[in-house]
């Protein structure tokens, strides 16, 4: 039982050019130019949503318990409130000329096109350019990061470099492709992700994942030693079921985790039943995600619940006792409406959610990379109302060249999109250890 939880899986051997595009096989006529790429809120589409927006107010609505909170789901008052935001207030023309503020691309990655901001600081020629991948997760956007670009891209002082940086929409997100064939799981988009660098003139890079982005980021780290030079994560975490027993143990012996973070890890019965009872949307993504992709796809309204209860839930654990859900203050609605429309307007909410189904189908091929040991650099951003909570011995399993920890007393599962500035510093901290970890090879 203990080799079967501790033996290191042989590498596996992929099709580093493996076809996802609509064709069964790769075409000679495909471009691999990158285009740049403009995000189009068209006046049909806001007449459409508009018109579904308004038969939705004509319905009545069940009214949420009183003193419930969220814990039901979705509070009734609170969603009324956010929904007439969008309904009366949210700006579309502006909101586009927002989103747009920065640069987009496309090209085409193994028969997908992706989209991808590309945001380049100006700076003198003695300060270094370090390209930067950063990978969003569901139901987040690559809207999470509009706030940390300016500041990854501006010198600051003590640091003689700054960032370049990429931030994609992983396929079948927001405005990039989703593909036609069953497989695309995290490991295989890791690949994706590796080959649109590549296509961008960078050999060698950094890169920063949180949500499925941290299972992307690591994937590549693992699979790509040489080109992943330093890769820093805001949800470090090892899925393995010595982890979970050594997790379980230390609710008996308390000295096998950190003792100062205990209670983000017991007790166990308490983790046990959040879990539980927060997990149902894990379980219907993983299984049958066309089936709500229906509804989600039709509804604004349902598209819109559905997300805005996600960021209750990762925002604070306590935030669902509250009438606001714990998250006023923390974003304003139209930043959250901004990253509901990334999936709106492309309607992608269903095949972002096939990813979960994918990591289910191909959970052996996904087992054995997350099993497999990386020796890039790493460090780990772990904030105080993530869903996830790992010690640092642990983490080691995995990266055992895991160079520091920033563990705060704030913020939730969004790093870059609730704590810009947090977020932004920490990677430059980290950057400037991975350096310092190069320089000694």
């Amino acid at each position: 039982m203990y080799k079967n939880m501790t033996a290191v899986p042989e590498l596996p051997q992929l099709d580093y050019n493996e076809w996802w595009g609509p064709n069964e096989s790769q075409s000679d006529s495909i471009s691999t130019a990158v285009i740049p790429y403009r995000i189009v809120f068209s006046e049909a589409m806001i007449v459409d949503l508009q018109y579904r927006m308004e038969e939705y107010r004509k319905f009545v609505k069940p009214k949420t318990f009183t003193d419930a909170g969220w814990t039901y789901g979705v509070n009734s008052e609170a969603f009324a409130a956010f929904f007439a935001d969008w309904v009366f207030r949210y700006k579309f023309i502006e909101r586009e000329r927002f989103l747009n503020k920065f640069d987009h691309f496309k090209t085409n990655i193994q028969g997908l096109d992706i989209h991808f901001m590309h945001v380049k600081p100006k700076v003198e020629k003695n300060v270094k350019v370090l390209p930067l991948l950063l990978l969003h997760g569901w139901p987040g956007s690559v809207r999470e990061f509009y706030n940390a670009f300016p500041l990854l891209t501006t010198v600051r002082p003590g640091c003689d470099f700054v960032f370049e940086v990429i931030a994609p929409s992983l396929p079948g997100f927001g405005f990039s492709d989703a593909t036609t064939r069953q497989g695309l799981s995290a490991t295989k988009i890791a690949v994706i992700l590796r080959n649109l660098m590549k296509r961008l003139g960078h050999d060698q890079f950094y890169v920063q994942g949180g949500d499925f982005g941290h299972i992307i980021g690591s994937s590549m780290a693992t699979l790509f030693p040489k080109e992943v030079i330093g890769f820093h994560t805001n949800l470090p975490y090892v899925k393995s079921s010595l982890s979970v027993l050594v997790w379980i143990l230390g609710g008996l012996w308390p000295s096998l985790v950190e003792k100062e973070f205990t209670d983000r890890l017991y007790p166990v019965n308490d983790k046990v039943e959040f879990f539980l009872e927060e997990s149902g949307y894990f379980h219907m993504h993983s299984t049958k995600p066309d089936t709500l992709g229906i509804a989600l796809h039709e509804s604004p309204a349902g598209l819109a619940a559905y997300i805005l209860e996600k960021f209750v839930l990762a925002t604070t654990k306590e935030g669902k006792y509250k009438q606001d859900g714990g998250i006023e203050g923390v974003f304003s609605n139209e930043d959250l409406l901004d990253n509901i429309m990334m999936y709106w307007v492309p309607g992608t909410i269903t095949t972002s959610m096939r990813l979960y189904k994918e990591m289910a189908v191909n959970s052996k091929l996904e087992a054995a990379i997350n099993l497999i040991p990386t020796d890039v650099p790493t460090w780990s951003l772990r904030l105080k109302h993530e869903i996830f909570f790992t010690p640092e011995f642990i983490l080691r399993w995995k990266y055992p060249n895991l160079l520091g920890t920033t563990t705060l007393e704030e913020g939730g599962h969004f790093a870059a999109f609730e704590k810009p500035v947090i977020f932004s510093d920490d990677i430059f901290k980290a950057v400037k250890q991975f350096q310092e970890f190069h320089k000694t090879r």
